[in-house]
């Protein structure tokens, strides 16, 4: 068998109709559109219209706001911390980092930084190094004898509620 010789079964490709080629065609004069009219034209889109009635999707409230810089955090808990450390692929006596937690399979990307959640148990004594923590899982981890190392906070930021 040669590249040259293969070919489809017969009746395998169906030929293209040929529109607007005449009565005898049996698509000849206005090719399967029906009569006049908006969707008998080309570069119809009327995918909302209803007829005149107010479409669906301006009949229905706004809601809600997505902020355009809006940081993605890539979350972990640390239950999940716990079974990488016992499963050998995290190691408790070095500082776990972002990159750590990445190698051991925790995650595939890191997105804007990597925040620790409190779900799960941590019996391990580890220094882990994240964008942010819960205060849960900064208890959780100081009361296993750890540390978290958080980044500082920009100066600009308000002050908490009751600080004085």
């Amino acid at each position: 068998m040669r590249l040259n010789q293969i070919a489809d079964n017969p009746g395998a490709r169906k030929g293209r109709m040929r529109v607007g080629r005449g009565i005898g065609s049996g698509k000849g004069k206005t090719s399967g559109r029906g009569v006049k009219g908006q969707k008998s034209r080309t570069g119809v889109a009327i995918k909302g219209f209803e007829g005149g009635q107010m479409p669906l999707h301006r009949r229905l409230p706004k809601r809600g706001f997505s902020p355009p810089n809006a940081k993605h955090w890539q979350v972990v808990n640390l239950g999940s911390v716990q079974t990488a450390i016992d499963a050998g692929k995290l190691d408790a006596a070095k500082p776990i980092d972002a990159a750590a937690m990445k190698s051991a399979g925790l995650f595939k990307t890191a997105s804007d930084g990597v925040r620790l959640l409190g779900k799960g148990e941590l019996k391990a004594k580890i220094e882990i190094k994240v964008a942010g923590a819960s205060a849960s899982a900064i208890a959780a981890v100081e009361k296993a004898g750890g540390k978290v190392d958080l980044p500082p906070k920009p100066a600009g930021d308000k002050p908490a509620a009751g600080a004085a």
